[in-house]
């Protein structure tokens, strides 16, 4: 069947070049098995079909443990029972066996209900696949589209020929479209077009990555600043209201020191000395706790933003590598296609 397959192949791709010598041959590749279990409606009746799968199988155990439990008991009894009881419960516990194995192979065998619901599901889908497949294939010109996970043998594969996630992007559209309103149904069909300029040109993707990637290191820097300057806000406003938690107390002090002395009149000198000492010392250990509290906090954001610029750096690092690394890949891929041109 592959040798079939092949042959045709290889009759159709000779025929078109002798046919079109001045257009090139385009050829496309899906995975079916990948569409399938990206798209949402068959992934949630593929959940429910393996719960009733799950079903199936714990009836299988339970009708195990009872033929099981037969057997022990009639071990444990063969001894008192008369041979035609024993033949009696020997015949009882092959029909159940055998009534077991039938119900297995109805549910699980090779023409069983969970192939056969299996098949049912993916049906619907895979002719959504078709449809989508040749719609794609006529509006870029592709010569030839093969499933990757067909009996079809595919010992090599490039992956810019796998068109798998733009037949994904046309089953998701078409749900999508059903829901939008007009306003949004254009925003859909502009990020279509891009995201279909992109499909065309690699190039373009690679573009489209690197800006993205900009955009989300500027966006990072962007919010680490913010979180700087909410920092050093909170740090001021930490180190005002200690400021003016220390003038409260040292208010407080000076006015309980004459309400002091007229209570007690006595000594004018000794006594409102002695009052302005407690306060004193009364207001020293506010004021500290407030201040070292306002530091650690202003030490651990310290912290916290040291640790994100070095994260970012990291980052950014790793993203100049990964461009340099696919640089360097393009132009050996492109040295060999004009070694082979030559």
């Amino acid at each position: 069947m592959r040798k079939q397959f092949l042959f045709i192949f290889l009759a159709l791709v000779v025929a078109s070049t002798s046919q079109a010598q001045t257009r090139t041959t385009r050829i496309g590749y899906i995975d079916m098995e990948y569409i399938l279990e990206n798209v949402s409606d068959y992934k949630e009746a593929k959940a429910q079909l393996e719960l009733k799968a799950q079903k199936w199988k714990q009836e299988i155990e339970a009708k195990k443990l009872e033929i099981n439990k037969l057997k022990e008991n009639l071990k444990a009894e063969k001894a008192l029972l008369t041979k035609e009881l024993i033949d009696e419960r020997e015949s009882e516990i092959k029909f159940q066996e055998d009534e077991m194995m039938d119900y297995q192979q109805k549910q699980f065998g090779a023409d069983g209900n969970l192939i056969r619901h299996k098949a049912a599901l993916a049906k619907p889908i895979q002719d959504q696949v078709f449809t989508a497949v040749q719609d794609i294939a006529e509006a870029k010109n592709y010569d030839f589209v093969f499933d990757k996970s067909s009996d079809l043998t595919m010992l090599f594969s490039n992956k810019r020929f796998d068109i798998s996630d733009q037949v994904i992007r046309v089953l998701n559209r078409t749900d999508k479209r059903e829901q939008l309103t007009k306003k949004q149904l254009k925003e859909q069909e502009v990020k279509e077009s891009r995201e279909n300029a992109i499909d065309e040109n690699p190039e373009m993707a690679e573009r489209q990555k690197v800006l993205d990637e900009r955009k989300a290191v500027r966006e990072k820097l962007i919010e680490d600043r913010r979180l700087e300057q909410e920092a050093k806000k909170k740090e001021y406003e930490d180190r005002r209201k200690a400021i003016l938690a220390e003038r409260e107390a040292k208010k407080n002090g000076t006015v309980s020191e004459p309400a002091k002395t007229e209570e007690t009149k006595t000594d004018a000198t000794a006594k409102p000395s002695s009052t302005t000492t407690e306060p004193a010392a009364t207001t020293t250990t506010p004021t500290n706790t407030a201040a070292d509290a306002a530091a650690a906090k202003a030490e651990e954001r310290q912290k916290i933003y040291e640790q994100r610029k070095k994260e970012l750096e990291d980052r950014k690092k790793k993203i100049l590598e990964e461009r340099e690394a696919a640089k360097k890949a393009k132009e050996a891929e492109t040295q060999k296609t004009n070694t082979t041109d030559n």
